[in-house]
């Protein structure tokens, strides 16, 4: 028992130090001694996020940080996932998640998909320059769900309102939740448009959608 919280601890530090070396080696480690590939997500690497998030949240890390935090937790999951059993992989909720049409940038959205994986979201995350009609095909094959629109851009602020109003017209907009996130949103505007919560960063974001599956 003493080993085995001892390789999670490294694991956990490994992650915090965002030490991708670490992390990999770490992970093996825990496989090699015996700890389930979810208990190594849920007591090793999402701690570690845990303790990132807070991190951030005191002016500690900053967005690079979480873009490195992303691309450690990746590289961790490519050595847990071959040995995840469908048993393992039990979602928390089931997320769909797009940068709106006519905006390229994903640093935000990817960090966010990163985190949701991690807490146990089963993610569809459809890319960037995402029309309304792709969220609506989306939610609607995966039935009661998140949806998650990101814009980095002002251009984007009317197609964020264009994919709530189709979602609207198909009837599916009860059955979704919808949070928005990106530099050029505010509160204000999520409100005004009928979204159901606005995220400024990835963190605050991932709070939200816990809160939610929480909640159901």
């Amino acid at each position: 028992m003493a080993n085995e919280e001892g390789i999670l601890a490294k694991l956990r530090d490994a992650m915090v130090s965002l030490d991708v070396e670490g992390v990999q080696k770490a992970s093996k480690e825990a496989l090699d001694a015996g700890i389930g590939p979810r208990q190594i997500v849920s007591e090793g690497l999402k701690k570690g996020l845990d303790i990132i998030g807070d991190k951030y949240e005191k002016q500690e890390y900053f967005l690079a940080e979480l873009v490195m935090a992303g691309e450690t937790m990746r590289e961790a999951m490519r050595v847990i996932e071959p040995y995840m059993k469908e048993s393992d992989l039990r979602s928390t909720g089931k997320v769909v998640i797009g940068t709106v049409k006519g905006d390229l940038h994903d640093i935000g959205k990817n960090i966010v998909t990163t985190l949701l994986k991690a807490a146990g979201f089963e993610v569809s995350d459809l890319g960037v320059d995402v029309p309304a009609s792709g969220y609506v095909h989306e939610v609607k094959k995966k039935g009661k769900c998140i949806l998650g629109l990101s814009a980095l851009l002002s251009v984007g602020m009317p197609e964020i309102e264009n994919v709530i109003t189709k979602l609207k017209e198909t009837g599916i907009r009860d059955s979704t939740r919808v949070i928005i996130g990106g530099a050029v949103v505010t509160e204000q505007f999520g409100k005004g448009i009928g979204a159901d919560a606005t995220a400024r960063d990835a963190v605050k974001g991932l709070e939200i959608c816990k809160s939610w599956a929480d909640a159901t």
